[in-house]
């Protein structure tokens, strides 16, 4: 497999704990694979409690000097690592490519997209302000400050392997907090990458640690880091069964938690919309990374008087994709992660055609390609029936749903326990007005479908989660808030 730059050059297949490199203490290993090809790629450690336990001693012994560090030297470090960052673009878009499949530019996009973080919290890390309460009473003086609220532990997902580990890094790191991690056990290559690049950044041994294991190993690993009392957060993106399952185990010590969970987006095209636009819009929603993102569009619902055009142009783009190996320039959409993906993106398409979906592009395997690859599909006359519409595919797949009036589709819309991302497109001010707060999720794209901004905060609400990432708001779920009351002043 040949790529644009080496991305052997920043391969690191150890743990990384207390600034030193390392095997895991239980002596095994685990494959990591190119999705492209399915060839073994990296052996990483296959850690356990002992190897989280010694993430968190080391994460604990950091955190006093750590917090105590002016918050202008920690900007100062974030900054460093943002450079190196951006100097080793090349061989870090490399080695998302290898590991995660997606295509060479998305994945230069998302090295730049995960360094913007950095470079935001380095500014706001300066930025930590508290309040001086106004008297209430003569001679006492009333302050309120914050604080890091300490250790933390960040638990990733595969599809964007440095951005969404940079995403809770860096405020972390510039709150003053002090990390352990554990990337997805797809993809963990690029996190231990960057932490090599932390390491010559020049953060403190046992600021930054970072541990591997495989799906049938990580839970002995995870929850020794809930049952840790010295660890007061967790901050984790996936799936809403895990994150229930973080939410529940971490109940005893009382963690603070961040969640961003599962989606099932629904995007909603009136019969007052620039069609033209919604279809860029739905492709460049749903196709980024092959519709492995979490707020990619899984329902589309367009309203019956421009269905059959919408669906007619939205057809012809997609069956224009370009389907192939991430390193080829020509490709737009890469392999799918693993097996299972496919598999299940399958049984959402087979379903949906069984029960009654007409396929107007694409709807199968493209196994002359390799074993993890399926033809970006749009669906004609999907129901709530159907599978996809109340599981999230995760994969290039368009179901379009018909809808009346705007009553049927922002019910439709809500129908789901989910709510983290949704779209819609018209032309109507007052129609922009109403829909974007009727619809119940945490994002809302309004005639626009590239929604990712290190200055937004980024969350959903019912079972998608809680908690903000990015933005001045993203700093704040890694602080905690002290009231001092100072008597005697009289």
């Amino acid at each position: 497999m040949t790529t644009h730059a080496d991305a052997s050059a920043l391969f690191q297949p150890d743990n990384f704990i207390d600034g030193a490199w390392a095997p895991s203490q239980t002596g095994h290993r685990f494959e990591v694979t190119d999705p492209a090809t399915g060839t073994v790629i990296a052996h990483v450690p296959e850690s356990g409690p002992q190897d989280a336990r010694a993430a968190a001693d080391a994460a604990a012994a950091a955190l006093p000097a750590w917090r105590a560090r002016l918050p202008r030297e920690r900007a100062e470090l974030l900054r460093r690592w943002h450079a190196l960052i951006l100097a080793r673009q090349e061989e870090l878009a490399a080695l998302i490519c290898r590991e995660q499949g997606k295509p060479l530019a998305e994945a230069h996009g998302e090295v730049a997209y995960g360094a913007s973080y950095v470079a935001w919290f380095a500014e706001e890390a300066t930025r930590i302000y508290g309040d001086i309460i106004p008297d209430q009473q003569r001679g006492k003086r009333m302050t309120a400050i914050k604080e890091p609220i300490g250790v933390v532990a960040a638990i990733t997902p595969w599809n964007f392997p440095l951005a969404m580990i940079a995403r809770k890094i860096a405020p972390a790191l510039a709150a003053g907090c002090t990390v352990v991690g554990k990337p997805a056990e797809d993809t963990p290559l690029t996190a231990l990458a960057l932490a090599r690049l932390g390491q010559e950044a020049g953060f403190p041994p046992g600021v930054l640690n970072l541990i591997t294991a495989s799906r049938a190993k990580a839970a002995t690993a995870v929850d020794t880091w809930l049952a840790d009392s010295r660890i007061r957060k967790i901050t984790f993106t996936g799936s809403t069964p895990v994150g229930k399952h973080l939410a529940r185990e971490s109940a005893a010590t009382l963690k603070k938690l961040s969640l961003e969970l599962g989606g099932n987006a629904p995007f909603i095209v009136f019969d007052d919309a620039d069609l033209e636009a919604a279809v860029d819009g739905v492709m460049a929603a749903k196709f980024r990374n092959g519709g492995q993102t979490c707020v990619c569009p899984n329902r589309v619902y367009v309203q019956a008087g421009v269905y059959d055009r919408f669906a007619t142009l939205l057809r012809d783009k997609v069956a224009a994709l370009r389907v192939g190996l991430g390193t080829d320039p020509a490709s737009q959409i890469g392999p799918m992660i693993n097996a299972r993906a496919v598999d299940k993106i399958a049984r959402h398409v087979d379903d949906a055609r069984a029960q009654g979906a007409r396929v107007l592009t694409g709807g199968e395997r493209l196994a002359h390609l390799g074993p993890h690859y399926y033809a970006p599909t749009v669906l004609g006359e999907a129901h709530a029936g159907m599978a996809l519409c109340g599981e999230e595919t995760f994969g290039p797949v368009v179901p379009l749903f018909r809808f009346d009036d705007e009553a049927q589709a922002i019910a439709a819309a809500n129908d789901t326990p989910f709510g983290l991302a949704s779209y819609f497109y018209t032309q109507d001010v007052r129609r922009i007005e109403r829909v974007s707060r009727a619809l119940e999720s945490g994002i809302v794209g309004v005639n626009e479908g590239a929604l990712a901004s290190e200055a937004a905060p980024f969350g959903g609400v019912k079972e998608s989660g809680y908690g903000r990432e990015g933005s001045k708001y993203g700093l704040d779920d890694y602080l905690s808030i002290k009231y001092v009351c100072q008597g005697g002043l009289g």
